[in-house]
């Protein structure tokens, strides 16, 4: 039967979102109904309005989003009616080498979500009220009063997490502090520097802190941004916009870092970690950049300087795991993940929400869909 409820929704690239009315139908036998209490706003969705990356239209955007469970299908087990839950934009199949393997992120479910705008059926929930269908965006699409979202897109977690902080935790936070923990490792004593001081940066800052890393460095251009890291624990920040990034950091670590991360996903900013890392060193990077764009890099400097480049999605981590952990981590006063919140804004301040966040917003821009309290 299915519900009526409000969306956000976009039908032309650079065409804004517009906030209708979209018919939600009822969860399949693997799936959940959640109301939406709190979303994310993240650079990833804002690339899908200005069709740097491409997906199918229309869509309601949004993939890092929390709320509780309404109802579920008659195959779930996992979750049951009146469950906070965290979402995942990258739901495993469970069955795939990537899923089995223990990296979940690589799941070959995420091609289907790509390309199908749909669950992971390949179908979607959404309809406009003349039927026309509308499209999920990563399989979640919480810029919404409501999301029905694959069992396998759910995370409980415990009722005294904000869910503020549990949105923010489902991508920003565990792709940056994610990143530290899993796809670094161990770095205790060793010098780490991240490109990008938005909510995705700010969070490696606080895995870093979290893994004793120094120094500790963050880049921006945005002053009241690299304030927000130097609170989180950087020990040192370069302004992008007023100081020469290369003397900068030369100034500060003279022999070259052990790692640098880049979150931005730009060309140029990739380009300055991989120039500012030590013999030995690595850059990771994290920022989705422009479909198409490339990275050009010395030869002989990576090879003599066994220099390296990885990349790193979704904080090379297991959700189901690495959810639950980061919020007791932030429970016990080790991850201050409520410091990352910045703005609220009520769903019909959407689009407010994506100029800010392009402009010198700090911290991540909340939407919440049942309203600002």
């Amino acid at each position: 039967m299915g519900r009526a409820m409000q969306a956000a929704v976009c039908s032309a690239v650079n065409g804004g979102l517009v906030v209708e009315d979209v018919q939600l139908a009822d969860p399949g036998p693997d799936e959940v109904l959640v109301r939406i209490d709190a979303a994310g706003v993240c650079h990833s969705d804002q690339h899908y309005l200005t069709g740097d990356l491409v997906c199918p239209l229309p869509v309601v955007p949004g993939h890092e989003g929390a709320g509780v469970v309404v109802e579920v299908g008659e195959r779930v087990a996992a979750v049951r009616p009146g469950d906070p839950v965290c979402l995942m934009w990258r739901p495993r199949c469970g069955r795939c080498r990537f899923c089995l393997g223990g990296r979940p992120g690589l799941c070959q479910s995420g091609a289907v979500h790509a390309v199908s705008g749909g669950l992971q059926d390949g179908t979607t929930r959404l309809r406009r009220p003349d039927g026309r269908p509308v499209h999920h965006l990563m399989g979640v699409s919480c810029f919404a009063e409501y999301a029905v979202v694959s069992e396998r897109a759910v995370v409980p977690i415990p009722a005294d997490v904000p869910p503020e902080v549990a949105a923010i935790t489902g991508c920003a936070v565990i792709t940056g502090v994610g990143t530290v923990l899993n796809a670094i490792g161990a770095c205790a004593g060793a010098g780490l520097a991240v490109f990008g001081a938005g909510g995705v940066g700010l969070s490696v800052v606080m895995g870093a802190v979290l893994a004793g890393a120094h120094p500790i460095v963050a880049v921006d251009v945005v002053a009241q941004r690299l304030a927000a890291a130097v609170r989180l624990g950087a020990t040192h920040v370069v302004d992008a916009r007023t100081e020469d990034v290369a003397g900068a950091l030369a100034a500060i670590q003279p022999r070259g870092f052990d790692w640098a991360v880049e979150a931005i996903g730009r060309p140029e900013t990739l380009r300055q970690a991989f120039d500012a890392l030590d013999s030995g060193g690595t850059l990771i990077a994290i920022g989705l950049g422009r479909a198409g764009q490339e990275l050009a890099l010395p030869i002989n400097s990576m090879v003599q300087r066994e220099r390296r480049v990885v990349g790193s999605l979704y904080g090379s981590a297991n959700p189901l795991l690495d959810v639950p952990m980061l919020l007791d981590l932030h429970r016990a006063g080790r991850l201050p993940i409520d410091q990352l919140i910045g703005h609220r804004y009520p769903l019909s301040g959407i689009n407010d929400a994506f100029a800010d966040l392009a402009g010198s917003a700090v911290g991540r821009g909340i939407v919440l869909p049942g309203g600002v309290r």
